[in-house]
């Protein structure tokens, strides 16, 4: 059979210059001119970039059809290990409770609700229903308002993320006129439930305006009651788990601000709590008479928890009257915190693993929940209520299914409410995890958690799929994947490296992997790969690296340092054109993320850091990996033709024949595939090219 010809893309000069350095960017054409418009309509897209896309989508369909009946097979193994008739635990709140299910054959999840004890479940919003007819839908979430007369809901349609608010009348089921456009997902209540708030995404896709909107009003007499200015920061809205306070808050990844607004007093005008001040950040719940602030201010680097009285916050807003009650300790980095009633519990992490800590007031003894694994995933599930002594969290590890308890803060009793179910069946002792620390280039040792089947030889045969993400401060859990047994069963290793730009060990892990240090993440990765290697549970001929968004931009800086550590790489939504999407501040995310990578528009010296790592920039003749690089042509947060650019770039650069496959979701963005099954068909494709490329395909 003929071999399949890959495309080649038009190489068209064009020359930018910053800080007098000249670059030639022959691929920029495939940037539209028009994609704002083309986030909303996708056929509006240039005819010569859907040509180009489509061409490489039938390239790689060719080049992958020799493993239809394999990916066939996956997605029957990964499909078999979900239960389709699936429901989550109900979350009380006050006559009702709310949960969310699936039906058998249901590609969307139903949001319910039904009374306190479970009884006369109705559907509220049927995501198969509203997904009836489109090629794209995802529902984004829905509060309900405090007497459960109305639910706000939000949908989106074309994968970019352009959220339609609707509200619905939970008696009748329909939806009111009220309908509102282009938000950042939901909306949150007044009190009377005669208010909805909500944020909306400006022309460059940025949260920035916040609105109320009067019920039964129309939506274009909505009153703007906070917009932000800087365009580095973003907007977003909650109320405090006490119900008392809308909360506004702004901020970018490293600094923020936070206004209130009594629930009950909706047309009130919003109070600061404190000023921004540059790398300071806090988070806001009330209790009685104070406020519970987590913050990183005096430099409580792993953060701390601090008290101050709500009037005389709100009367000099700064942090004059802050007290610290949980005071800061270095390596014990506080996630979250929750405040009820009687009791405060946060969410830590200390060595890499994380704890719930709940904090009794009346005494102020604390005590933690304990586990016994040596890796593993934990987090709270959020609750509506306030005056109770019970929370819900959720645990697993890679070898076992997610489990939802509740705990009661007084007995200190934990009642399991759901254990995963797998339907084709699951031994876990037929699985080993394990965590190992990989000395890095500087000597500092990287966590790599591991999955493999009991009966694997470790002799440096056995195939691996090393996963890494490292950005953002976003810790990747040792948690339980169903996906992930269809390569473990077939011998791979299954490894998550949790390097630096994490905050995997404390949040200085994740400032020394971020800006003039993000090339610690590189070399955590590769030096995570050569220790499997080491230790024998590989080789390098059989490692495939796996990474999405800036974890794809993680694959494409690997690629360029250190291409003979890796067999293949799988690159999804990859993050890598840095230096070109971070010169370009009309993109959505560019002033927000200069405190991640650096401002080369006015900084030259984080314009050359980032063209020194930066993957189409730094693309070499020499030999490359297999690559496999996915995106999504609506996808707001990195843009489609960040791979096309990539992949041009590498067909045109690299030295030998390894396989280089483009593919495009015409109809999706940044998440891929919005159906619960056609997400698994994506899976099986990037599983089915993992195992080809490590002679596992048969």
């Amino acid at each position: 059979m003929k071999k399949p010809v890959p495309p080649r893309a038009d190489m068209r000069n064009f020359e930018t210059t910053h800080h007098g350095i000249t670059r030639n960017e022959p691929y920029a054409w495939l940037r539209a001119d028009n994609w704002q418009d083309v986030m909303r309509d996708p056929a509006v897209l240039d005819p010569s970039i859907r040509e180009y896309l489509e061409a490489e989508n039938a390239y790689t369909q060719d080049e992958m059809q020799d493993t239809s009946g394999l990916q066939s097979t996956l997605f029957d193994e990964m499909k078999g290990r979900i239960k389709e008739d699936d429901s989550s635990v109900p979350t009380p709140d006050g006559d009702y409770a709310y949960a969310t299910k699936f039906v058998e054959g249901g590609q969307h999840a139903k949001f319910v609700r039904s009374d306190r004890d479970g009884s006369n479940a109705i559907v509220l919003v049927d995501g198969d229903f509203e997904a009836e007819g489109k090629a794209y839908f995802r529902f984004g979430g829905a509060s309900h308002s405090d007497d459960h007369r109305l639910l706000a809901w939000a949908f989106d349609d074309k994968g970019s993320e352009y959220y339609t608010l609707k509200v619905r009348d939970t008696s009748s089921g329909k939806d009111l006129e009220d309908t509102i456009p282009d938000t950042s997902a939901g909306g949150v209540w007044s009190r009377d439930g005669k208010y909805l708030f909500y944020v909306q995404v400006d022309a460059n896709h940025r949260p920035s305006k916040l609105f109320r909107h009067k019920m039964g009003e129309p939506v274009s007499d909505d009153v703007l009651v906070y917009e932000e200015q800087d365009t580095s920061f973003f907007v977003n809205l909650g109320r405090t788990q006490s119900g008392r306070f809308i909360y506004i808050g702004s901020g970018d990844h490293e600094t923020n601000e936070v206004w209130l607004i009594p629930a009950d007093e909706p047309l009130a005008e919003p109070r600061l709590v404190a000023q921004r001040e540059t790398s300071i950040e806090y988070s806001v719940e009330d209790n009685g008479d104070r406020l519970l602030i987590l913050t990183n201010a005096d430099g409580a680097e792993d953060f701390k928890i601090v008290s101050v009285p709500l009037v005389a916050q709100l009367a000099m807003p700064g942090r004059t009257h802050w007290v610290d009650l949980i005071d800061h300790q270095p390596g014990r980095l506080i996630l979250s915190h929750d405040v009820y009633k009687d009791y405060m519990v946060w969410l830590e992490r200390i060595d890499g693993l994380p704890r719930i800590v709940v904090h009794r007031f009346i005494d102020g003894i604390s005590h933690g929940i304990e586990f016994d694994e040596e890796a593993y995933s934990l987090g709270l599930a959020n609750g509506f209520e306030y005056n109770t002594t019970t929370i819900s969290f959720i645990y697993s590890s890679m070898t076992t299914p997610s489990e939802v308890y509740d705990y009661d803060f007084a007995t200190r009793d934990r009642v399991l409410r759901k254990r995963q179910e797998i339907p084709s069946g699951h031994d876990a002792s037929e699985y080993i995890t394990r965590r190992l620390m990989a000395p890095s280039h500087d000597g500092t040792l990287v966590p790599v958690s591991l999955l493999y089947k009991r009966s694997t030889v470790l002799d440096g045969t056995a195939p691996c799929l090393l996963y890494g993400y490292g950005s953002y401060g976003h810790s990747i859990p040792a948690s339980f994947s169903t996906n992930a047994l269809s390569l473990v069963d077939r011998g791979f290793v299954y490894a998550i490296a949790h390097i630096r730009g994490g905050k995997d060990k404390g949040y200085a892990w994740y400032k020394n992997g971020r800006r003039e240090f993000k090339k610690n993440t590189f070399h955590d990765f590769i030096a995570s790969a050569k220790f499997l290697v080491h230790e024998g549970f590989t080789s390098h001929e059989r490692i495939v690296a796996h990474g999405g968004s800036a974890g794809g931009m993680l694959m494409g800086a690997c690629a360029n340092m250190a291409p003979e550590s890796f067999s293949a790489m799988i690159a999804e939504v990859p993050f890598v054109d840095v230096l070109t999407t971070m010169l370009d501040d009309s993109l959505p995310l560019t002033p927000i993320e200069w405190p991640e990578w650096g401002d080369p528009i006015r900084d030259k010296a984080a314009y050359q850091y980032i063209a020194s790592y930066s993957p189409v920039d730094n693309v070499q003749a020499k030999a490359y990996p297999a690559i496999f690089a996915l995106g999504g042509l609506t996808d707001p947060r990195v843009t489609y033709w960040e791979p096309a650019k990539w992949v041009a770039t590498l067909r045109e650069k690299k030295t030998n024949d390894s396989l280089v496959m483009l593919r495009t979701n015409m109809d999706a963005g940044h998440g891929g595939a919005s159906g619960r099954f056609d997400r698994l068909k994506e899976v099986a494709l990037v599983y089915a090219f993992a195992l080809k490329q490590t002679g596992k395909a048969s």
